[in-house]
């Protein structure tokens, strides 16, 4: 399928925010003029009534405008009821959303208690089972028709009781139909939602919104932008409101950034009315991440919403599949910059003189270049002159945007991108000026991951310069982990890990950092640490090994999406892990001293 023709967004050198019709949960409205919603997930039992009302206060205390909840099964639904109770007991109003996988008579109990519930097209009534064959159009419809008969009731109820919807597609977890005719691709998980909007709209149904989760940015971005331009296609009355999220961040600093790249490269253009930051961490500190993160986006594109840009006539990259930029390769400070050379760090002269006693020490975190003597040549993207002027020269140059530009980075570099010639490579930087002051770290890491993850994803830059940390050593470590969660350039282990809900089968927290302690020197091997099935096999997209909860204790291992071992006691799978690794050929021992 072509892309060219397709839009996402109204200007990409302009914030202007997705305009949609309302999507009312309870007494909180999504889309339209609302603000950006915030929303997290018990991590507590649902059988467990006082541990959930009580975590639920909690996230409502620190600024959680909705709350989710599991429900695995039907009998698990029935005590959503008492939870309901016991926070509108409390004088809580914060509505309660049932997510439901795999069994709609779960959800046909859950939507007489909650406000709102969560079905995935690819495991509600649909067969998931990897197998790989060729639908004939009769096989095909007549799966349609099976899921279609299993989802009117939910549609019939939530239209009957007032109830909202999210139809949330999640990449990896695809139905056997959708991925047998579409792919895993962000294309796949457009139609499967599109299916379950028809159905909906079929029946005049419309308090629903979308959502189209993956745990690698580049993908869940492009999906995102694909259903918002598919929506905009079908037609003006299509304008659902949006619900964003990276579906396993992880922890720590990894699993903001990551939620930084997807979540406000999306915001950034303007979409996304409620987001979830899902980290592998107590549910309480995803709040106040993800109010940071929709305070940083809007409050830094709105500072730059006044200045005019005359739009170049083409994009300059492509909006919905990653190529990388092609430009010509430079040796600068014996460091080779653009032409598909790994992305380098740069670092201000200030940084190297105050890291200069320990270069030696950095190991992976090196600073590679110094901005002030790189030559890069700084120029401000709207002057028609200055860029004219360098793609006249023979010479490829490495070019930046000048302090003091007054537009938001993400809007400065595509228009650099679009008007410079390809063969100039492009040094990326978070903001026109050096910090002022210290400030807080995790909105430093937001300032600084937002634009450059966002640029990177789509394909713009070969060199990067953070400046939003001012303390050195952090600087060059969110400049690396950045990097990282964009997908360009993998220098240390990668952890794909899902947050804590009530159908984890064992603690997700101490096993990732169990996990992280004995395979954190491989470089290059990606893992993904899924607490149940839910978020197993498919969710887990792109990871080399998996460790997944497949009963109160047990673990299965996969290679890829395969499962290899199963129903390995707990205390034994770290070290089963381990030898899988080494099985394959991807293990090697860490180097002395590490």
């Amino acid at each position: 399928m072509s892309h060219a023709a397709l839009r996402y967004c109204p200007d990409l050198h302009h914030y202007q925010r997705r305009q949609t019709r309302v999507c009312q949960v309870g007494p909180v409205g999504i889309g339209g003029d609302n603000p950006v919603r915030v929303q997290s997930m018990l991590t507590s039992d649902t059988r467990d009534t006082e541990s959930c009302v009580r975590e639920a206060l909690e996230l409502a205390a620190a600024g959680c405008e909705i709350v989710r909840v599991t429900a695995q099964t039907r009998v698990i639904a029935e005590n959503l009821q008492h939870i309901r109770d016991g926070l509108r007991a409390a004088g809580c109003q914060v509505p309660l959303v049932a997510d439901i996988h795999f069994k709609p008579d779960a959800a046909m109990e859950a939507v007489k208690w909650v406000e709102k519930v969560r079905v995935n097209p690819g495991n509600y009534a649909d067969k998931k089972k990897f197998a790989v064959k060729e639908y004939t159009d009769e096989e095909y419809a007549a799966e349609v028709a099976y899921m279609e008969a299993q989802f009117v009731p939910l549609v019939e109820e939530c239209k009957r009781l007032g109830r909202a919807m999210r139809i949330g597609t999640n990449h990896g977890s695809l139905s056997d139909r959708i991925m047998n005719r579409w792919g895993d691709t962000p294309l796949g998980m457009v139609e499967s939602a599109l299916e379950f909007a028809r159905i909906a709209r079929a029946r005049d149904f419309h308090n629903f919104l979308f959502s189209m989760k993956a745990s690698n940015p580049k993908v869940m971005i492009e999906a995102y932008r694909l259903l918002v331009a598919r929506l905009g296609e079908l037609g003006g009355d299509w304008n659902y409101p949006i619900h964003l999220g990276v579906t396993e961040a992880g922890d720590g600093e990894d699993g903001r950034i990551k939620s930084a790249i997807g979540i406000g490269s999306l915001l950034a253009d303007g979409i996304g009315d409620t987001i979830r930051v899902s980290l592998t961490e107590d549910a309480i500190h995803e709040i106040p991440v993800a109010r940071a993160l929709v305070a940083s986006v809007t409050g830094a594109m709105q500072a730059s919403a006044g200045t005019s840009v005359t739009p170049p006539p083409a994009a300059g990259y492509d909006a919905f599949s990653y190529r990388r930029r092609a430009s010509e390769k430079l040796v600068i400070q014996d460091v080779e910059v653009g032409g598909g050379a790994t992305v380098a760090v740069f670092a201000p002269q200030s940084h190297w003189e105050a890291l200069g006693h320990k270069l030696d020490k950095l190991g992976d975190y090196k600073p590679e270049m110094v901005f002030e003597t790189s030559g890069a040549l700084e120029l401000d993207p709207r002057d028609a002159a200055a860029v004219a002027a360098v793609n006249a020269g023979a010479a490829a140059r490495l070019v930046t945007v000048a302090d003091g530009t007054p537009l938001h980075p993400i809007h400065a570099y595509r228009l650099l991108a679009a008007k410079l010639d390809e063969r100039h490579p492009i040094l990326l930087k978070d903001r026109f000026a050096p910090a002022a002051a210290a400030g807080d770290f995790t909105d430093n890491l937001l300032a600084a991951a937002t634009p450059l993850g966002s640029l990177l994803c789509d394909g713009i830059g070969d060199a990067v310069l953070v400046r939003s940390e001012p303390a050195p050593g952090q600087s060059l470590r969110l400049a690396y982990n950045i990097l990282q969660a964009a997908g360009v350039r993998i220098f240390k282990t990668d952890y794909v890990a899902c947050p804590s809900c009530g159908r984890t089968l064992f603690n997700l927290q101490q096993t990732t950092q169990k996990i992280r302690a004995a395979t954190g020197h491989l470089k290059g091997v990606r893992i993904a640490v899924m607490g149940c099935i839910v978020n197993g096999p498919g969710e887990m997209a792109d990871a080399d090994f998996g460790y997944v909860g497949g009963a109160p204790g047990k673990i299965n291992l996969y290679v890829g999406k395969t499962a290899v071992k199963f129903n390995i006691p707990e205390e034994e799978a770290v070290e089963r892990l381990v030898d899988l690794i080494r099985e394959h050929g991807r293990w090697f021992d860490a180097p002395a001293g590490a």
